[in-house]
Parts: structure tokens; C-alpha cells; sequence
């Protein structure tokens, strides 16, 4: 439509007029309306469509006024190139449905940033899901699951769809939906979300939610509809196209009599009433308000803040109490290896981590995963391991260096019944995660692991205190970690 304004402004007898140039040659007038034309029904179909929709839903507003002073210009300006005495209003039609597109396409390209928040949530679910039929494991794509039905899921996949275990034991990994930083223990009769992450054990799962009746699914439907909703000033801007839509037209009817009444002939009294209608459409208004809410959605998605609810960031203005999530908001989300000892001379710190590292690069636990982020933070080797063995629900074991090796939870030593070794008192067990090392069946380490704070939480919250808001900490761990974190931060 902007390619096309051009040879419509440069037809235009007014514009040639004003700028003090003649470009004239036969038949002009009808390029011009050929052009004009195109850009009136291509241009300004998002706005006669919205101006149907508004009218039947009974709430006129901006779409209403943008259609009423296009089509009083576009009809006019037909009627003046067919005979009636006057001057078209061809350019004013092109320059307004260009600046409303460009608002237009503003405001959808901000909602297009913030549905694709969504997409990411989508992702957490698989596509294939291993499903038992006819006596056999198949594999299915995710549309076509149906509740009953009996799945497979392996160990590091993702469940596809809430339902209840009748076989198999896995920790398994919620802190994407439920908050949960440890990887929750499942059992037969326990119940498991689609979109949560399997851990290392395989799970027989009946289906119970699918589709539109899952858990993840009434999160993305919840996030649409915040994004549908408009804010006070999109609204505000709305009932003001409504009010100015019936005052153009009012106002440009009052125009049309004042002018008759005069006595001056109909052609003059119909110019001045289109004038006064196309005119009165508000360019500025058309683009402000979009503008505004996609650059404040874009800087605020630079700085970190993604913006679902825009009357929600309006008001954020106002704010007294600021909530936090913990996992991945406040802390890391991930297991990471707090203090490692060594309960042994023959031993140091780095020797207990690289003969846990050695044994744990063969697993995907969280507790692996852990160790070895803090194997490459220290920039330790890694050693090889033979033999590895993965004793579900204790721990993992292996050769390493000639020396078998464990690395395992408090459980170990009760499947053995051995009582648990004393545990140096710098360890809070209600947040740490304990993991003993035994070299050839002595106990020679202890590795803590714990989801750590963000660096900058702290002075987030600090600088929050300073402008009188208060911070909550609201989470779906366990209380005793959000106790912990929260006492910290």
C-alpha cells in the first residue's frame, strides 16, 4: 500500500497544487482510481471486516471510525471522478489506511512476541508416544493418544500425558510445572503430569488426561486468554473511537446543513461534510496506542520481563507486593554440588569429586548432571570408570583406577544394613542433598548438592526493599527449601 500511495500522491491534483508542480496526461484520473481503488479494498479490509465485527458485537470503536472516514473518502472521491463537482480525496485515503496498517501491524506484531511464550510450553510435551496395543509396544503420534490407553516412557524422556503409574519406579523431574527443584520419586498408584521429564527408570503409565483435559494444556489455555485481554488504555482508546465515530459523523451531517442552509450548492456543502469526516479520523491516535504497548513490550522482554496481561503491566506501576517463584527465579533450578568432604587423609576434596565425576558421566541423573558441572568449574580431569552399575533408587556404581567405587544416598547404607554414618554437622539435611563416596567399601567422602540462589536475587530483593515493596516466596517445593531460601535471601 506505501509503493502505491506514491504515484497516488504524485496524481493528485491537490498535492500537485500545494507543491507547485503539474504532472498531467489522459486519463489520469482513472489510474488514480484504479490505484486508490486497490488500496481501499486491500489495505483497508482488516478495517471493514473489523468494522462488521464491531457493529455486530454492538461496540463501534477504533476499527468503526478508521472504516466510516476510508469509506466517506474512497465513495466520495469515485463519485467527484464520475462527474460531481469537487476534489478527490484519493491521497488523504492512501496516507490514512497506510498509518493505520502501520499500527496495526504493530499491535499484532506484539502479540505474536508473546504467544510465542507459548510455543516453548508446547515443546515440553514429545511428539511419538510408545503406546501398548494388540499385545505389542507401538509408536503413535502424540495427536492420536486417547485416555485409557497404556504408555510406555523411558528413562529421559518426556511424559507425554497425565496419568497414573501401574508399573515401574523413576524420579522424575516437575520443576517446569510444579515448582518441585528435587526430581520426585514415583512409584505404582502415583500420579504424573505430562510435560515432566523421566528420570532414569522406565514407567508403565495409564493415560487419564489428554488434549485439552491435561495439565499442561489448562496452563496454555489459561496464558491465551490473559493475551486476548486488553488493557484500560486499549480500551479507553476504544471508547474514544466510539465517541469520535458518532461526532465525525454529527458534526459532518451539521457541516452538510450549515452549508445548504447558507445557500451554497450541494457539491460545496458535500465536500465540506467529507472533510470534516475523513479528518476527523485521528492518525495519531490509530498508531499511539499500539506503538506504545509493542516498544513498552519490547523493551521490558530486553530487560527480562515478558508481558502476558498488558493491563496487568499497567498497573504494575501501582505495586506494593512482589511474589516470587523459587526454582529457576530466585534459585538456579539446578543441582549444584554445594561442599564437598573428605572423610579420609588418603583422600582430598578434588580426588572425592573426580572419583564421583568418573562414576556419574555414565548417568543422567540430576545428581550426576551436578557433579559434573562442578568437575569442569574446578577444571579437573575426568577419569574413566569400568563396570558402571546403576542400583535404582541408591546409587550408581564402577571401577575406577583399580578401586571400586559407590556413590550413593543414606539409602545404600539401609539396603545394607549398616547404620548411616555421622553426618559433619555444617550439613543441613532438610535442603542438602547428601551423597556418600565409598572407595573399596570404605566410606571416604560426602558430596552436598542443593538448587543454589541466583547471585543477583539478593540484591533484587534488596533494591525492592528500598522502594517499599515487599517479597513474598511462594513455591511448590518442599517447605523446609523454601524456608531455607527465603531465611538466606
Amino acid at each position: 500500500c506505501l509503493a502505491l500511495t506514491i504515484p497516488v500522491l504524485l496524481l493528485s491534483h491537490m498535492i500537485q497544487s500545494w507543491l507547485g508542480f503539474t504532472f498531467r496526461f489522459t486519463g489520469d484520473k482513472y489510474v488514480l482510481l484504479f490505484l486508490s481503488s486497490i488500496i481501499y479494498f486491500y489495505g483497508g479490509w482488516p478495517f471493514l471486516t473489523g468494522l462488521v465485527r464491531e457493529l455486530k458485537h454492538r461496540v463501534p470503536g477504533m476499527m468503526t471510525l478508521v472504516a466510516v472516514a476510508i469509506t466517506t473518502a474512497y465513495v466520495y472521491s469515485v463519485a467527484v471522478i464520475f462527474g460531481l463537482k469537487g476534489m478527490d480525496f484519493f491521497w488523504e485515503l492512501a496516507t490514512l489506511i497506510d498509518i493505520m496498517l502501520l499500527g496495526h501491524w504493530l499491535e499484532m506484531r506484539s502479540q505474536m512476541a508473546a504467544s510465542r511464550a507459548l510455543e516453548s510450553l508446547v515443546a515440553l510435551l514429545p511428539s511419538v508416544v510408545h503406546v501398548h496395543r494388540d499385545g505389542q509396544t507401538v509408536d503413535i503420534p502424540l495427536e492420536n493418544l486417547e485416555n485409557d490407553e497404556t504408555i510406555l516412557v523411558k528413562p529421559g524422556e518426556k511424559i507425554p500425558a497425565d496419568g497414573i503409574i501401574i508399573n515401574g519406579t523413576s524420579d522424575v523431574n516437575e520443576s517446569m510445572l510444579t515448582g518441585e527443584s528435587i526430581p520426585v520419586k514415583k512409584e505404582k498408584n502415583a500420579k504424573v503430569i505430562g510435560g515432566a521429564v523421566n528420570g532414569n527408570g522406565a514407567l508403565t503409565i495409564k493415560v487419564t488426561g489428554t488434549g485439552s483435559d491435561s495439565y499442561l494444556n489448562k496452563v496454555i489455555g489459561m496464558v491465551q486468554s490473559a493475551q486476548k485481554t486488553k488493557s484500560k488504555t486499549q480500551h479507553l482508546a476504544g471508547k474514544v473511537a466510539m465517541w469520535l465515530t458518532i461526532i465525525s459523523i454529527s458534526v459532518g451531517l451539521v457541516t452538510l446543513i450549515i452549508w445548504l442552509s447558507a445557500g451554497h450548492e450541494f457539491s460545496f456543502a458535500l465536500e465540506r461534510m467529507v472533510t470534516v469526516m475523513v479528518t476527523s479520523c485521528p492518525h495519531a491516535l490509530g498508531v499511539a496506542i499500539p506503538l506504545v504497548v509493542a516498544i513498552s513490550t519490547t523493551l521490558s522482554a530486553k530487560h527480562g520481563l515478558l508481558v502476558r496481561n498488558r493491563t496487568a503491566f499497567e498497573n504494575a506501576r501501582k505495586l506494593t507486593t512482589i511474589i516470587f517463584d523459587k526454582t529457576g527465579t530466585l534459585t538456579k533450578g539446578s543441582h549444584e554440588v554445594q561442599r564437598v568432604f573428605s572423610l579420609n587423609d588418603a583422600y582430598s576434596e578434588d580426588d572425592i569429586l573426580q572419583y564421583a565425576a568418573a562414576l556419574q558421566q555414565n548417568s543422567e541423573h540430576h545428581i550426576a548432571h551436578g557433579v559434573i558441572r562442578k568437575l569442569k568449574e574446578k577444571k579437573l580431569t575426568l577419569w574413566e570408570s569400568e563396570g558402571f552399575k546403576y542400583i535404582q533408587g541408591i546409587g550408581v556404581s564402577g571401577t575406577v583406577n583399580g578401586k571400586n567405587v559407590i556413590a550413593a544416598g543414606p539409602n545404600y547404607f539401609k539396603q545394607e544394613n549398616k547404620p548411616i554414618p555421622a553426618i559433619p554437622k555444617e550439613i543441613d539435611q532438610s535442603i542438602d542433598t547428601v551423597n556418600f563416596v565409598l572407595i573399596d567399601g570404605h566410606l571416604a567422602g560426602i558430596i552436598t548438592l542443593a538448587d543454589a540462589i541466583r547471585e543477583t536475587a539478593a540484591e533484587a530483593i534488596s533494591k525492592l526493599k528500598a522502594m517499599n515493596i515487599k517479597s513474598f516466596l511462594l513455591t511448590g517445593d518442599n517447605e523446609n527449601i523454601a524456608a531455607a531460601v527465603a531465611q538466606k535471601l
